[in-house]
């Protein structure tokens, strides 16, 4: 038995061994201690091996499904080695000591998952494979558990920012890739998980033929047009698959070719700051995705998922969704009745994928016939409705023609089909005369035991005779110890089989008969209804294309009634897009704060924000907490949300096409690729300067932040220039450099805002109100009071401050020497005029030599003045 584990063992490589023995699927060796210490089970040994005890542990068959969702979460891969013949043809082959036969029938992964239990029901599963080739990159993405597949190509210094849409749960590479791929400016590093293939597997030509073996096309060219790293990439997916599935092939749907600025392009960091489909600590809550979502069935929430990940970068797709929207928004009842349905719906597409993966139940088959059936009730409710969008027109097709294949599964399923077939009795009466024939026999022979058991009592006198079963000696007599005795006679008809501690058992030809014809008829109705089962699987899976169109339609019509269903609870409004540049919002809300904020009583302050060829680098300042960071995502999430096709936060906004999205908000290390926090903010603000282009927008929050204050202002002073003469693209930048405000004077097209405060009796009142004009001070000390800095501390920066600043009254600050720079000559006037009159006119009055009255008139003057 060791020798066979070891020999599977070399064959599952890395993957930990599930080896089936009995009841339980054991692991022995270093894959125990690995799974007793994730799954916290006892670890125990049996025999040796070299001399010393072998560890081990298991898990029940019945419960694998739990264990193995535990494992995968722990980033564990797992290789299932099942017995692949009986006990008796073990015996027949090799006589009565031949170990049963085993063999490894499937790799569970966490990119190759189709199990319900295994599956989280709102987020999509996607396995990925990546390659190099002519100096481009290839990805291949797939969900096997609905078979939705997508094939892109990209410069390698972009392939981070993909993997980051695709937030794929596994990798694949050649294993040379790490050595071919060089990092560059703003290129994420392969995931450290990513698993290395052979890269022979990686071959163009090889992705060609199987994606025409497998479609049964003689060209892909009616699938979409696929470039050769694209295709190298298909062809590692598919050969990975082969492997995880033993040459057992998923369903995989006619690839979907992902051009060049089809979406809006976003890299790792800004999806991270962002909170887009998961929050900074991880998880949905608190990310825009959770804030957004009103889905009611678990495909929508995974379209919806998508269309966040990657918003669309094309006006006329973009205007098709919003036009969907608009047409359920402005119908609540029917959008009601719709989402009515839709929420009733089992999840199709999953079911689909279990199905053609050789892992469907009759449960999956009745999820098809009850999904085809709510689909078709759909499809008549939508047919006849006036004035349809576009995009509607062409949804509906898609949710009808299944009429055959429903009747069919209508036929032959019972109405709530049972998840396991082993034990049949999914197949409904009347559908096979022949099988009501074998069940109507073995009722009848079970009505027959019964009898027989009434009648043997009544001859042998044994009122406590009872005819039993089980699974080793199938139907018995048995009666109590002390009247064995009238039953053991020649004469009696009934054969001795056992003797237990308080009871005989005993068999008799009659018995035997019934047991026959219940064993018989009960095989041949399983294996009827096995046929019976295998003809409807071959059956939807000759239709899957258009079962898998038909569950995409009905998924995206979810998330447009969601996606108005939300509109309408926040009071939404729909974004007009346009394609030139410019971002006018008015009454802007960042809908995660919003929320966190209505769950506490406290109203949002909503806030405007204008940006247009001539003004379009903002320059935001203002305290700690002010907002400046919530003002700046929440721009950013309307064009995101406009993007992909949905309503926005706010009581207008027009969007001009944006083609990338930056976000340099926030701080954090990473430690793991040797980077400090300003490391960080360095590289991510070299991929911003490098490729930000006229039509994007950035939203950059205290660059320079990480360094010296010298140092910091110099790079802020150089960052914002560069984004105003070379980048010249949409900017929100927040700051607390007080002297970036000179540049206003020489930028045209940069302006200053500030987020509103005051201190009231030495208290800071926020405002979250963002106001034109400079900030006055950045209210530190303030914030510091709030957040318990101890009052000795904060008078003693008090004092420290007080000293900076005359410094720099003195000799013109931080920003003294930047007037030499010729850029910023023509402002050296700027201190001149910026002296403080108020100030002066102060320190030169008499106080003692003006009268009351001259005292208010002067007041009164002065007050006008600061008016003015």
């Amino acid at each position: 038995m060791m020798a066979q584990y070891l020999a599977l063992k070399r064959e599952a490589g890395d993957c930990l061994l599930f080896y089936r023995m009995g009841d339980f699927f054991e692991l022995f060796f270093d894959d125990a201690k690995a799974a007793s210490a994730v799954l916290d089970i006892a670890l125990t040994s049996r025999g040796e091996h070299d001399g010393a005890p072998i560890p081990m542990c298991g898990v029940p068959v019945h419960a694998a499904e739990g264990y193995l969702a535990r494992l995968i979460k722990a980033g564990c891969r797992v290789a299932i080695a099942e017995q692949v013949e009986t006990p008796e043809e073990a015996k027949k082959r090799g006589g009565s000591k031949a170990l049963v036969a085993r063999d490894i029938v499937r790799f569970v992964t966490a990119g190759t998952l189709t199990e319900e239990a295994l599956l989280e029901p709102r987020r999509a599963n996607v396995l990925a494979a990546v390659c190099e080739m002519r100096g481009m990159a290839g990805v291949a993405a797939c969900d096997i558990s609905t078979g939705r597949m997508e094939l892109e190509e990209c410069a390698p210094g972009d392939l981070g920012a993909v993997l980051a849409r695709l937030s794929a749960s596994e990798v694949v590479m050649p294993e040379d890739l790490p050595s071919r791929l060089r990092e560059g400016p703003g290129m994420g590093l392969l995931p450290t998980s990513a698993i290395p293939r052979s890269a022979h597997e990686f071959s163009s030509d090889g992705g060609e033929a199987r994606l025409k073996g497998i479609h049964g096309v003689a060209t892909l060219d009616g699938f979409g047009s696929f470039t050769r790293p694209m295709l190298a990439a298909a062809c590692g997916l598919i050969a990975y698959l082969d492997h995880v599935g033993r040459g057992s092939l998923p369903l995989l749907l006619p690839p979907e070719g992902r051009a060049t600025g089809e979406v809006l392009a976003m890299d790792e960091a800004t999806r991270g700051s962002l909170e887009i489909t998961a929050a900074q600590g991880g998880g949905r809550s608190g990310s825009l995705l959770a804030a957004v979502d009103r889905c009611v069935t678990g495909a929508g929430a995974r379209q919806l998922a998508e269309d966040l990940a990657a918003p669309l970068a094309q006006k006329a797709a973009i205007e098709a969704r919003l036009n969907l929207v608009q047409w359920l928004h402005a119908d609540p009842l029917l959008r009601a009745d719709l989402r009515d349905v839709l929420r009733a719906l089992p999840d199709l597409g999953r079911a689909l994928g279990r199905i053609v993966a050789g892992r469907g139940s009759p449960r999956d088959l009745g999820q098809i016939r009850d999904g085809l059936s709510e689909a078709r009730r759909v499809h008549d409710h939508l047919q006849g409705k006036p004035d349809k969008p576009a995009l509607l027109e062409a949804l509906v097709p898609r949710l009808g023609g299944h009429g055959a294949l429903t009747d069919h599964l209508s036929r032959a399923l019972v109405t709530t089909p049972p998840t396991e077939r082993s034990s049949g009795g999914f197949i409904a009466e009347g559908y096979d005369a022949a099988l009501d024939e074998l069940r109507l026999v073995s009722g009848n022979a079970r009505r027959a035991i019964a009898a027989l058991e009434a009648r043997y009592r009544d001859e042998t006198g044994v009122a406590a005779l009872k005819i039993r079963h089980n699974g080793v000696l199938g139907y018995f007599i048995e009666v109590p110890a002390r009247h064995a005795d009238r039953m053991m006679a020649p004469d009696s008809g009934f054969t001795h089989r056992q003797t237990m501690a308080g009871a005989v058992r005993f068999n008799s030809l009659h018995l035997h008969e019934e047991a026959s014809r219940i064993a018989e008829a009960g095989g041949h109705a399983l294996a009827a209804e096995e046929a019976h089962f295998e003809e409807l699987v071959q059956e939807v899976v000759a239709d899957r294309e258009r079962i898998a169109a038909t569950a995409a339609a009905l998924a995206r019509l979810d998330v447009a009634a969601g996606q108005a269903e939300r509109a309408a609870e926040g009071g939404w409004t729909r974004p007009e897009i346009v394609e030139q540049v410019c971002l006018e919002i008015e009454g802007g809300r960042h809908p995660v704060v919003e929320a966190a904020l209505a769950q506490v009583g406290e109203r949002f302050v909503a806030n405007d924000c204008s940006l247009s060829p001539d003004d379009r680098l903002w320059l935001v300042g203002g305290p700690n907490m002010g907002g400046k960071s919530t003002f700046l995502r929440q721009n950013a999430l309307v064009v995101l949300l406009a993007q992909a096709g949905g309503f926005v936060p706010a009581a207008r906004a027009k969007v001009g096409l944006v083609d990338r999205l930056f976000s340099r908000v926030g701080a954090a290390d990473n430690l793991a690729r040797g980077r400090s926090t300003f490391m960080v903010e360095m590289v991510e603000t070299a991929a911003i300067l490098a490729q930000a282009t006229e039509r994007s927008f950035v939203i950059l929050d205290e660059v320079g932040r990480g360094t010296s204050t010298y140092d910091g202002l110099a790079l802020a002073w150089a960052v914002a220039e560069a984004i105003h003469e070379n980048n010249r693209c949409r900017c929100l930048f927040a700051t607390h450099y007080h002297e970036l405000a000179r540049l206003a004077e020489t930028c045209p097209a940069l302006s200053l805002h500030h987020v509103r405060a005051k201190e009231w009796k030495g208290d800071l009142v926020l405002l979250h109100e963002v106001a034109e004009g400079a900030a006055d001070r950045s209210y530190g000390l303030a914030v510091a009071k709030l957040a318990g800095v101890p009052k000795s501390v904060v008078a003693r920066a008090r004092a420290v401050l007080d000293k900076l600043e005359k410094g720099r009254a003195e000799t013109g600050g931080l920003a003294a020497g930047l007037g030499e720079l010729p850029l910023f000559a023509a402002a050296a006037h700027l201190e001149e005029e910026s002296r403080d009159s108020l100030r002066d006119r102060l320190q030169g009055l008499d106080v003692d030599a003006l009268t009351p009255r001259e005292a208010l008139d002067l007041l009164y003057e002065l007050k006008r003045d600061a008016g003015e």
